[in-house]
């Protein structure tokens, strides 16, 4: 009897394991998108862990659609960096596309860089909703010409 407990204790620590450990730095999944989407992806650029915030994920989102009264097509394809909880990354992504490791290009670590500088002195955060909803809300922001929402 203490085998098959041995063994079920086992069975369960190596889901746990796996589940936890399913993010790497250079995959690309796919998530639950906005309705004109459908094709955007999002790609994990450095993963962290801090004492109060817990695991921070680093992705930069592309394929989008974005209003942008600023850009000259009047739409932006690309979030360089957004940091994310896990938990809202968890609520986010529906599969996989890509393993194969993508070195962040230097827009993106600039993104990361300036973010670290301003959590390091306690003036940013992470986002806790799913990427869809931050979309969005960067939209709406963009749009109305408020950068500090």
């Amino acid at each position: 009897m203490k085998l098959y407990t041995f063994i079920a204790v086992l069975f369960l620590l190596s889901f746990s394991c796996a589940k936890k450990d399913q993010y790497s730095v250079g995959q690309e999944w796919n998530y639950k998108t906005r309705p004109t989407e459908k094709n955007s992806t999002l790609t994990i650029l450095k993963i962290e862990e801090y004492p109060e915030t817990g695991k921070v994920i680093h992705i930069s989102v592309n394929g989008l659609k974005m209003k942008n009264p600023a850009s000259p097509t009047g739409y932006a394809e690309n979030l360089s960096h957004l940091p994310l909880s896990e938990e809202a990354l968890n609520k986010s992504v529906i599969s996989l596309k890509k393993e194969a490791y993508k070195k962040p290009d230097s827009l993106e670590m600039d993104g990361y860089s300036y973010w670290k500088k301003e959590f390091d002195k306690g003036n940013a955060g992470i986002f806790t909703i799913p990427v869809s909803e931050i979309v969005s809300t960067m939209e709406k922001s963009i749009i109305a010409g408020d950068y500090t929402k």
